[in-house]
């Protein structure tokens, strides 16, 4: 049962405790559990680390560390993302993502539209089982194609050639 004078609404926030900093070893270690489970991008890297540095320039040294011993790249990270992202979305949100993770252009650019038309049709197959290919369901197959990232020629091809069988 609720107190007569309390809102469940409280006014003020309670202020989470302040963390303790972790020392330079203790960052190196927290970065490394971090890679660990998968790739993460500088920025990422950087976000995540930033409320446990002692200071900046200590965040900056460790992450400066894990480039210079090769466990932190952009490169490995965008090519890992890609690649994961590949089986759900088209190329468009794959590079949409990958900006706002922080890859440079060049790394983004270099992220291959091959195989789209066939990883379009498949994902139409996992999710649309029937062949009912009225105008109206052809349309929302094309706007489920066009919120993964696909390109309209892809689209156009792949609720074509599903059309067709």
């Amino acid at each position: 049962m609720r107190d007569a004078g309390r809102s469940i609404f409280p006014i003020e926030k309670e202020k989470p405790p302040e963390r303790e900093r972790d020392s330079p070893g203790e960052l190196k270690a927290r970065a490394l559990r971090h890679l660990a489970r998968r790739e993460h991008s500088r920025d990422e890297l950087r976000r995540k680390l930033s409320p446990y540095a002692e200071s900046p320039e200590v965040l900056e040294g460790t992450l400066d560390w894990l480039v210079s011993t090769n466990r932190l790249t952009n490169q490995r990270f965008a090519e890992a993302r890609a690649h994961w992202m590949a089986r759900k979305y088209g190329a468009a949100r794959i590079r949409h993502d990958l900006k706002s993770k922080g890859i440079d252009d060049e790394l983004v650019a270099r992220v291959s539209t091959d195989g789209e038309l066939e990883r379009a049709r498949a994902i139409l197959k996992r999710k649309y089982r029937d062949h009912g290919m009225t105008r109206e369901e052809r349309a929302r197959r094309a706007r489920f194609l066009q919120s993964r990232g696909f390109s309209y020629d892809t689209i156009y091809q792949a609720v074509r050639i599903e059309d067709d069988e």
